[in-house]
């Protein structure tokens, strides 16, 4: 079996003109969201074997703030081809890793949201509606995979196990 978390950013600061968009960084509810989806992975055993980053400033913030959560910190590549990844770069992205059971990659919309609609095929109807409609930031996804290698990524083949955010975390009790 294989496991994708997809971890869209934490909230970050509006676009200046002055401003690069990967140097963006976190507001303080991003600060405050980001630890809270930590907490979250580590109480639930969602722990990846390897966690790809975007290089941008608040995907790598939102990373080291959730990374805070585990005991044991897991390894971490930032890797410039997840900012502004197309579904098909990122299923590359994937299939690079083909020794990974377990995979984060923190980065941003569009790709990771349509990422998350192309490959699940099964799962919580309801969940499934909610990602169809937003991937919000701090959004978590975790879809599995009945495979062993990644090279067998395909669309609809991943069934949703779960799909939450700080705001549903806050309204449900674990």
């Amino acid at each position: 079996m294989r496991r994708l978390l997809l971890l869209r950013h934490a909230k970050a600061e509006r676009p200046e003109p002055d401003t690069r968009d990967r140097d963006r960084k976190l507001t303080a509810r991003g600060r405050s969201d980001a630890p809270i989806i930590g907490a979250y992975m580590a109480r639930h055993r969602l722990i990846p074997d390897l966690a790809l980053v975007s290089p941008a400033v608040r995907a790598d913030e939102t990373w080291e703030l959730v990374a805070g959560a585990f005991s044991k910190v897991p390894r971490a590549v930032r890797d410039p081809r997840i900012y502004n990844a197309s579904t098909g770069s990122l299923a590359e992205l994937i299939g690079e890793t083909a020794g990974t059971p377990t995979l984060l990659i923190v980065g941003h919309n569009p790709g990771l949201h349509d990422l998350a609609v192309q490959l699940i095929g099964a799962g919580d109807v309801e969940a499934r509606e909610r990602i169809d409609e937003k991937l919000p930031t701090s959004g978590l996804v975790v879809i599995e995979f009945a495979f062993d290698d990644w090279s067998r990524l395909a669309s609809s083949v991943g069934r949703l196990e779960r799909f939450v955010s700080p705001r549903t975390i806050a309204r449900k009790p674990d």
